[in-house]
This record gives structure tokens, sequence and C-alpha cells, in this order.
């Protein structure tokens, strides 16, 4: 008798029957090639750029006592103050300020309303044990926000200068970064345009405006492997797609599948992309293999930035760590459901895991794959644990610089 993994095998592997045996709802997309519209750029005559020095301060009258570690939940309280700095297509940028948090006023009518001219990106601040506040590679966070913008039609801007005020920002409301390992301050960079118009093209006004948040630990009692669902009626990106920004608009269609999948008992979506299934990003996390490949090497494999997957800020510093400590290949390339069932089937599949800034790493531990259950390895020397080896020394190398035991150039001190 044939198993059904066996089946399944035999399937994925005659392509050109593949898209009828295994239908999707959508493999390919066509392109949106014409280039209708200019994206306004501070680049531009004379338009004014962000300047850090030109920052002002409103304090908060009426500041807030900060909730005990115990009660903290991403997301859900936030600092005494908030970082605004408006844009107009004929001034430029106006003059940062940082005043007290509290809601926004738009016109009914602003564009991002309607057609969600909105970006965001997001990062941690750190107090380490000697009460220095340091940012994980802020950089990187900066010129993603840029390239995010410049993909929907908003203004570029000087990434620098913006760090810049959003440390001022952090000084400010300093007190709110809890002291203890695991736990940080949450810091949204958010933009979005604002001109009061029915009509699409680019905005005439934006915003840009930064709110903090203090959070714990991912996992609060130690590493929890998940278990993912692999999709293959929706995908989340596609190429010429908008997948390598950081869109607002990316993440609401992917709520639903994954209401889908936590009803099923899955805490995650598998996101796969093509007729061979490729493997694009684990929820909201970038997605790594850890594998013996077929020429008997060990190796770490994350799909490659093809314009569908996003740049992660953790994705990268693993992938510079893991090539620095030289144990194993590291590849970016494309990497199948088929590839994954065939390793598993024949032992070698070893690890895998998502990589993001709120958790750092996310072990796996199970997929399941058109009926199929895929059983991921964690640690063969400890069947009790939730993460392997590879995943639990990335976690513990990277919270190392973040919190400055470990000294890197990739830990930036804002406050001594």
């Amino acid at each position: 008798m044939i198993s059904s993994k066996s089946l399944l095998l035999n399937i994925l592997r005659t392509s050109t029957t593949t898209l009828s045996v295994l239908p999707r709802v959508l493999t390919s997309s066509p392109l949106f090639s014409s280039k209708r519209f200019t994206s306004y750029s501070t680049g531009n005559g004379n338009l004014q750029d962000i300047n850090h020095k030109n920052i002002s301060v409103e304090l908060s009258k009426n500041p807030k006592t900060p909730l005990p570690y115990k009660d903290l939940v991403f997301g859900r309280s936030f600092t005494d103050h908030m970082l605004n700095i408006e844009w107009d297509s004929k001034i430029g940028w106006s003059n940062p300020i940082i005043k007290p948090y509290g809601p926004l006023s738009l016109d009914p009518s602003s564009v991002v309303l309607h057609y969600s001219f909105e970006c965001f990106e997001g990062m941690k601040a750190y107090k380490d044990k000697q009460g220095k506040i340091r940012l994980f590679r802020p950089d990187m966070n900066m010129k993603r926000l840029v390239k995010s913008a410049n993909r929907i039609a908003l203004p570029t801007f000087n990434s620098e200068e913006l760090g810049e005020c959003i440390k001022e920002l952090i000084r400010v409301d300093k007190h709110w970064i809890p002291q203890e390992r695991g736990y940080s301050l949450y810091i949204r960079p958010t933009f979005i345009g604002t001109q009061a118009f029915l009509g699409v093209g680019p905005t005439s006004k934006a915003l840009l405006y930064v709110i903090c948040s203090p959070v714990g630990p991912y996992y609060k009692t130690g590493f929890s492997a998940v278990k993912l669902l692999a999709t293959t009626e929706n995908v989340r990106a596609w190429p010429g797609g908008t997948g390598d920004a950081k869109l607002g608009g990316n993440y609401a269609p992917c709520v639903k599948p994954q209401i889908e999948a936590a009803a099923k008992g899955y805490q995650q979506n598998l996101w796969l992309f093509g007729k061979h299934d490729e493997i694009t990003e684990v929820g909201t996390m970038n997605c790594f293999v850890y594998l013996k490949n077929e020429h008997g090497e060990n190796e770490l494999v994350t799909p490659p930035l093809d314009g569908s997957i996003l740049a992660g800020v953790t994705r990268d510093s693993i992938l510079s760590l893991a090539r620095s400590w030289n144990e194993y290949q590291v590849s970016e390339r494309k990497i199948t459901m088929l590839e994954i069932i065939q390793a598993s089937e024949e032992g070698r599949l070893l690890e895998m895991f998502g990589s993001g800034t709120a958790c750092i790493v996310s072990p796996i531990k199970e997929i399941r794959y058109r009926n199929l259950d895929i059983k991921v390895p964690l640690d063969p020397k400890n069947p009790s644990s939730n993460a392997g080896p590879v995943a639990r020394k990335f976690a513990d190398f990277l919270m190392g610089i973040q919190y400055g035991e470990i000294p890197h150039e990739w830990s930036v001190i804002v406050e001594e």
C-alpha cells in the first residue's frame, strides 16, 4: 500500500500536473508595469528635509505611571509622548515636535483612509545592566521605511535625521523602558498620506509619527515551539507586488487566514507561493530551514529577497552571524515543500524557525501541509526542549548584543 506521504511526493514531483491535481486560488498575478505617477522627494527643488536640530518638546501635563512588568501586553499601553513631523508638497518637512500622546485629527477624505497610503516600522529600545539605553541596528529600520514610503509614492526623507528625532523621543520617555532582560520599549514609526482628496494619485500632505509601547518577553516562560498550517488557498505576496515593503495593506488580508489556522489549532500560517509551493514567510516573520542537503552538507536556508519577501532586520542579522561563524553552509535560495518533505522522509530536516523583531526566533515543531503532518525536530539531545540548538544560539547571541552583554557595532547607545 502506498502511504499518503509517498503519494504526495509523487504528485509534487510531477510538476506538469501539479496545477491540475492540486489547484490553488492564485498562482500568478499580472504585473502593474505602467508608471502613471511620480512620487514627491525632498531632494526636488528647495523642499525642507527633516532636521533633528529643529525639534521642539511639549511635555505632558498629565504623565502616567508605567505598568508593572507582569501586566505588560504587547501594544496595549503607550508612553506619555509621541513624535510628529508633517510634510507638505509645497514646503517639504515641518519642524519635528515631541508632544503628549493623543488622537490624530484627520479629514474623513484623507487618502490613507481610502487608498491605504500607509507604511510603518517596528524596532526596540533596550536598557542594559548599567542603565544605558540601546537601539539595535536602527539605521536599517530607517532605510527600510524610506523604501516602503517610496513604494507607495509617499515623500522620502533623510533617514539619519529621523533616527536622531526618534532617539530624542526615547530620551524624553526613557523611564518607560523596562530594565530587565527580555523587556524592552517597542517603537512604531508610522507614515501616512493625509491629503483630503478622493482621487487616486500621490498625496500632497503626509504625517510621520512615532509612538512607543513597553513590552515584555515574547516567550514569558521560555521558548514555545509553534505548529504551522501551510496555506495554499491564499498568498501573502507575489513578484512585482508589495511584499518587500512594510505596508499596512500587507497585513490586514492575512488576518482571516490566521483566524482560520488558529481555529484548527495552529499558531501561524506558512505562506507558500507558485505551482511548486515555495516557502516564503511564517506569519509575519521570515523563515529559516536548517537541514542536511542532498550533498550531505549542513545548510541554513532562507528564501531570497526576490521582491516578495520582507528584508527583515533580524533576518539580515542571522545571515551575517551565520556567515561569520562559518559552521555550515548559508544560502538565500528558493526552497519548496517538496524539499522539506524529502528531507523529513530521509531524516535530513534538522530545524525550522521564524525570525522577527518581536520574537528574535520562533521555533517550529510541526507543519500541516495538504492533509500531511510534517514533524520538525527540535533538540535531539533534549526531548523536552522547545527550541533546537541553532535557533537557541541565534536567540541568545542576538539578545546578548541587544542588551549590551556582547559588544557589537549593531548595538547603538542612545544615552549613557
